[in-house]
């Protein structure tokens, strides 16, 4: 978010109190799912349509997967972040 009233610059937000409304508005974007399937798997399925984000870390710990991004599902990123609707949609 790009903050013109207090300081010029972009503040950083994260966490699930911002994840949850993005992925919720895409699922939102991407349609009312078929009868009888599971929109929570369309993710683990179409992980072409998601951005992988391969780099960064939150901290230090153990095992490391859990606070470090790398290629694939790492515990910061999950299995990346939204490239359109694509990897929502069944």
């Amino acid at each position: 978010m790009y903050d013109t009233y207090q300081a010029s610059g972009w503040n950083v937000y994260g966490g699930t109190s911002a994840s949850s409304p993005i992925i919720a508005g895409v699922y939102a974007l991407a349609g009312t799912p078929s009868a009888n399937s599971t929109p929570a798997s369309f993710p683990y399925a179409n992980t072409s349509a998601l951005n992988d984000v391969t780099s960064g870390a939150n901290g230090s710990c153990s095992p490391s997967y859990l606070c470090t991004a790398g290629t694939g599902y790492d515990g910061p990123t999950g299995l990346g972040t939204p490239n359109g609707t694509a990897a929502f949609t069944g």
